[in-house]
């Protein structure tokens, strides 16, 4: 109902990721199943930045259990459940930001500072997946990208092999959304990757923007078909 939505949100956590990567010393605030590599890695390295990369699963979890728990009741797709979800994550990224642009540089990769920015950007990612699967579970994942894409190679092979147009048509649509949310997330990682050589942790500035856009398109008339 408003296909820009899902592009954002895809665009925000492409952006999240590579940002929080770069400035919080390896730490993926939205993919946070990564983090077990770079915690394997610092691990075996004897690197420090371990803390905020142990934190993050769980934190990560416990936000999405306890937002589940207290909107238990509230209908999949349901507007305001959506919008209220929206401005959390649009708190959090805010309080993310104001910490990565106040505190850096983070000279200590285990200290506080760090590992209470990681969490704050970690919970509003967390928030973020949990708002996407809850109510807008038709449109592609807005983080992690590797199922999306394998479901890109699949639908090319079938389109590949050969199928009629009544067939084609469903799955051709799903090929496009999938791709331009892939094409999003990879133009938010290319933009933040940008603006941390020239600014460091400033880059952390834009996501409250784009978490606000988020907010006036979900607050927007939706799009009749």
């Amino acid at each position: 109902m408003r296909p820009a939505l899902p592009v954002l949100l895809s665009f925000t956590g492409g952006y999240v990721d590579t940002a929080g990567f770069l400035a919080l010393g390896g730490l993926f605030p939205a993919h946070v199943t990564g983090n077990f590599v770079t915690l394997g890695a610092a691990l075996t390295h004897g690197t420090t930045g371990i803390i905020a990369k142990l934190l993050a699963l769980p934190v990560f979890c416990l936000t999405v259990l306890a937002l589940r728990y207290l909107t238990h009741n509230v209908p999949p797709g349901d507007e305001k459940g959506l919008r209220t979800l929206l401005i959390i994550k649009l708190v959090f990224l805010i309080a993310g930001g104001a910490c990565a642009i106040w505190l850096s540089p983070f000279t200590n990769p285990d200290g506080l500072p760090l590992v209470a920015t990681g969490m704050l950007l970690v919970i509003a990612m967390a928030i973020q997946n949990a708002a996407h699967r809850i109510h807008l579970g038709a449109s592609p994942p807005s983080t992690l990208m590797t199922g999306t894409t394998t479901q890109i190679m699949i639908d090319l092979g079938d389109l590949a092999h050969g199928m009629s147009g009544d067939q084609a048509k469903p799955l051709k649509s799903r090929l496009s959304r999938m791709a331009i949310a892939v094409f999003a997330f990879a133009l938010g990682c290319g933009l933040a990757a940008l603006l941390f050589t020239t600014v460091g942790a400033w880059c952390l500035a834009l996501p409250p923007l784009f978490a606000l856009a988020s907010v006036c398109l979900a607050f927007a008339a939706p799009q009749t078909a």
